[in-house]
């Protein structure tokens, strides 16, 4: 079922100039490289800021002693890429604002985050989100979960570079490769100059944006105007209630399968999670977590705001032939050089809006990256290394990553078509370690061979859809309708190309079988796979004994069973007394174990360091008895 008008179209071409290639102005290159001068100065600073004093601690976790803001707005700038700051005003201009929905995810997507997983990370006092995995079942499952992040990242650096690259060079002339030095520079300082370059950034992606609302909507008429016109040639988009998760975008996709993805981003991400265990406190953690929430609203209208502005100028404005055969995120920019092309400063402020959002999110992919491999790969295995060496090799591993990036980005831009399938990847993989982190945290009876399983089975999932949907040349979801062309004027040189362009999309069979299940939503991609893990995972743990015999360590555990029984009929709550919660038995808090400034985990009842330990819990019979704590503020 669907409300309101859905005709979605990319607007044709009706003239054959040539593509506008403006190029920047002395001012503009003068703001643009001063706004990049700025970024790499706080980098600098920090990086040169009692050199020689920095540990550890202070280096990957900026000591902890971030406030609320500063983090909310870094969590806000690390995920709005360049990415999305070129995409979501094409996907307005080309499909309508359907995707604006997707705003209704983000009050769940964030408010779990801030009263699940921080509690539970931050109680811990982590550095990586992976160290959870070891305190909640072993090594291996660390190893597994950190090695699947890596990649992940390493994947997504290269398509965040690449696709600024690929869209300046294309306006502009400007080269991107010099930027990943840029980059390296940036995190030497370590996650405080991160953080507050990521608050510099931030604000400047807010005025590029905003200055592109206010001169386009001035261009066109006001923005009642704008929504005037959408809204006649269909581009304000109704509620579509189709409960079919095979069709690319409806309310309950973006609302619902766009929590998953909020999850998979904001609760268990290690670029995410680094934020809040930065914080002075807790409650500074889950604020953060709360100020995203208006950012992440405001930042989605801008960015739909825009795309209906780039709308109705080109509507008065046509493009000229080239550029609508140009890829279509590079619509943004030719719309704004076109715009701005007579207000000298402008074009680049946005150009550097542009840039600092690929600056904000790589520059974070570094930082999180040299963390876990030097917590979760290397200082477990050699504790021996003294402050000053591990400070100097995590510096060094955000560099190696940049310089890896680098790769990955040339990959990408032989890639080809191939590059939806990267983007896909980092998708993909998010679904099956949110599982992961929730199979642990849920589940108590979840065990090691479990987890491992669980895991693989999403992996193996989630690769076999994606690429199963790359391979047949499906679109992650069932394309929208075709245009109805009548209501284009066709320039007679242009008529036998739309008609030949347009009709076979009219005789499209509806896909079936794995053809069916290849178009799945991307949207739903991190539910799907998160439920694989979960599902599989305690199916493998249950005929494997559970953690019958094995000791689990209560703070690892959020006690949502006891929440959600606590909602039944005392009647019912009797039927599920196979696994007691009980918070009246003492807990042994010394036979937990603690963390070591080398990174080692260890008993504060053993003089040495182990690598797993068996974690304490109280027992009664053979059956253990869980102690969970209240997680909630």
């Amino acid at each position: 079922m669907s409300v309101g008008v859905n005709t979605f179209a990319p607007l044709l071409p009706t003239s054959d100039t040539n593509v506008v290639t403006s190029t920047f102005s002395l001012v503009d290159y003068v703001v643009f490289v001063l706004l990049l001068v700025l970024s790499l100065a706080i980098g600098l600073y920090h990086a040169f800021r009692g050199w020689g004093q920095h540990t550890v601690g202070q280096l990957l976790m900026a000591d902890r002693k971030m406030s609320c803001l500063p983090v909310a707005l870094s969590l806000l700038a690390t995920f709005q890429s360049a990415v999305a700051i070129l995409g979501v005003p094409s996907e307005i201009y080309r499909f309508g604002t359907q995707y604006w929905f997707l705003g209704c995810c983000y009050f769940l997507g964030l408010l779990i985050p801030a009263h699940v997983f921080i509690p539970v990370f931050y109680r811990l006092h982590l550095t990586s989100a992976y160290e959870y995995l070891e305190l909640r079942f072993n090594k291996a499952v660390r190893v597994c979960g950190t090695v699947t992040f890596i990649f992940q990242m390493v994947i997504y650096m290269g398509v965040v570079l690449y696709a600024p690259s690929l869209a300046l060079n294309a306006v502009t002339g400007f080269d991107l490769w010099l930027s990943v030095l840029t980059l390296g520079i940036v995190c030497t300082g370590g996650l405080k100059a991160v953080i507050w370059t990521d608050v510099f950034q931030t604000l400047v992606m807010f005025l590029g944006q905003l200055v592109v609302i206010i001169v386009g909507s001035a261009k066109v008429g006001g923005l009642g105007h704008v929504w005037e016109v959408a809204s006649q040639h269909g581009r304000i988009s109704g509620i579509v209630l189709d409960p079919d998760p095979f069709v690319r975008h409806t309310f309950w996709t973006l609302a619902f399968g766009g929590v998953f993805m909020m999850l998979s981003l904001y609760g268990v991400n290690q670029a995410q999670v680094q934020r809040y265990l930065s914080s002075r406190t807790e409650k500074a953690a889950v604020l953060s977590c709360y100020a995203v929430f208006p950012c992440q609203q405001l930042v989605l209208c801008m960015s739909c705001l825009i795309g209906l502005v780039m709308f109705v100028y080109y509507q008065e404005y046509p493009m000229s032939t080239q550029q609508a055969q140009a890829a279509p995120d590079q619509f943004v920019l030719y719309f704004v050089m076109d715009l701005l092309k007579g207000l000298p400063g402008l074009p680049g402020l946005f150009i550097a809006c542009l840039f600092s959002g690929s600056l904000s999110t790589i520059s974070s992919a570094f930082n999180s990256l040299a963390t876990v491999t030097m917590e979760d790969l290397i200082r477990p295995w050699f504790p021996q290394f003294s402050e000053v060496q591990a400070i100097m090799l995590s510096r060094i591993l955000a560099f190696g990553y940049g310089l890896l990036c680098l790769g990955m980005a040339y990959i990408s831009s032989q890639m080809g078509p191939v590059l939806q399938a990267a983007l896909s990847i980092f998708g993909m993989v998010g679904g099956p370690l949110l599982g992961l982190f929730c199979l642990g945290m849920f589940f108590p009876c979840a065990n090691p061979l479990g987890a491992i399983v669980g895991l693989l089975a999403g992996l193996i999932m989630a690769f076999w859809i994606g690429i199963g949907s790359i391979v047949t040349k499906m679109a992650s979801g069932v394309a929208p309708s075709p245009p109805n062309i009548s209501s284009f004027s066709l320039p007679s040189n242009l008529t036998t190309v739309t008609m030949t362009t347009l009709m076979p999309s009219t005789t499209l069979s509806k896909p079936t079988g794995l053809q069916r299940l290849y178009s799945l939503s991307y949207l739903w991609y991190s539910a799907h796979n998160s439920t694989t893990v979960i599902v599989v995972g305690l199916i493998v743990s249950l005929l494997t004994g559970g953690m019958r015999g094995r000791a689990l360590n209560p703070r690892t555990i959020y006690p949502v069973l006891p929440k959600l029984l606590a909602l039944l009929p005392m009647s019912c709550q009797k039927r599920f007394h196979c696994i007691s919660y009980s918070q009246d038995l003492s807990v042994d808090t010394a036979a937990f174990p603690e963390k070591m400034s080398n990174g080692m985990l260890k008993n504060s009842r053993d003089k040495e360091a182990v690598a797993v330990p068996e974690e304490g819990s109280a027992r009664q019979g053979n059956s253990p008895t869980f102690i969970l704590q209240e997680t909630s503020l």
